[in-house]
């Protein structure tokens, strides 16, 4: 006679085993084989911007390793809260993402009384793609050729020394701000709709100063219509090897520089994340990339998902004291 118990047990165990995969989360199963369909980076800044470049430069290499297309979508508006909200609310599956500037990550939050969004909050980082270097720039008329005689000349005239950006409260602004503060002295900000006509005011010598990026400027200062007095960077840039950094001119406290950060919306899984730090890392290595990044200003970074976090925290910090100090609030 035949036992039936063996195969009766071994089909309750097979139920068993399917019923428990059935319970599991969808989010995790779709998980496993992530991507499986195209992945959309958001661009909360116009096309044809810096930004976008190096989302389309690093972005559209990184279909390579995860084998699925990439789409670039450009959101811009609002100091780049449009594209940012659009992500903070999007789906936390890996699938939509945003690369953003400081401005919309570590500035926004400080100066807008109401922001649909909250950095720590409502994204989670994936990896800062790029870091851009600053640099203190002056109308060759302007006596100065160093960050002291910038002090000491923007202390002759008090409220007087005009100093251009691109914005209230963006990063030219605040890095002038900074400047200001760490040297007890106050100079006059201009803002303007963008950084080239405030690089043409520059030119023409109706502003006096800037802190600005440093691909806005890198042709005028070597074509002598410009003066580079200082980088703002940790160390001085390749582009301009002989122009001393913030520290080296005596005032470390300056530092400063662009970036760009690829985040995507909070509770997305870790698996994911994963993946996509370590498809950013591998593309900004690429020397091609790398070459594009450069000429830009823009030296690749790649760095991990805790680093980046610990980095946005940081510039957080940092930038609120300046904001505090400085009195800067804006409406919604």
């Amino acid at each position: 006679m035949v036992k039936t118990e063996p195969i009766d047990g071994g089909r309750r165990l097979l139920r068993g085993l399917l019923l428990a995969v059935s319970a599991l989360p969808a989010a995790a199963l779709a998980q496993a084989d992530f991507p499986n369909r195209p992945v959309r980076i958001v661009v909360p800044q116009a096309a044809g911007a810096s930004l976008d470049i190096a989302a389309r430069t690093v972005g559209l290499r990184m279909q390579e390793g995860l084998g699925q297309p990439i789409v670039i979508e450009n959101r811009p508006g609002a100091n780049a809260i449009i594209g940012m909200e659009a992500v903070a609310k999007a789906k936390p599956d890996g699938y939509t993402l945003v690369i953003a500037p400081p401005s919309a990550v570590a500035i926004n939050p400080l100066v807008f009384k109401q922001l649909p969004y909250d950095t720590l909050r409502d994204f989670a980082p994936v990896s800062q793609v790029t870091g851009i270097t600053f640099v203190v720039v002056v109308n060759p008329a302007l006596p100065v050729a160093s960050l002291k005689d910038l002090a000491t000349l923007a202390r002759k005239r008090p409220g007087e020394l005009p100093y251009g950006s691109a914005g209230v409260a963006n990063m030219n602004h605040l890095s002038g701000e900074l400047f200001s503060q760490l040297n007890g002295v106050k100079m006059l900000h201009v803002p303007y709709k963008g950084e080239t006509p405030a690089v043409t005011d520059l030119l023409s010598g109706a502003n006096a100063v800037m802190f600005t990026t440093l691909p806005s400027v890198t042709q005028y200062i070597r074509s002598g219509k410009l003066r580079a007095v200082a980088v703002m960077g940790s160390q001085r840039s390749p582009v301009l090897p002989d122009v001393p950094t913030a520290a080296e001119a005596g005032m470390a406290g300056i530092t400063t520089s662009g970036w760009t950060g690829l985040l995507a919306p909070a509770g997305t899984p870790n698996d994911a994340i994963q993946k996509l730090y370590r498809e950013v890392a591998r593309v900004v290595k690429l020397p091609e990339v790398a070459d594009t990044l450069s000429k830009l200003g823009a030296d690749p970074v790649g760095s991990s998902p805790e680093q980046f976090g610990a980095f946005i925290k940081a510039e957080l910090a940092k930038w609120a004291k300046v904001v505090r100090s400085s009195g800067i609030e804006l409406a919604p």
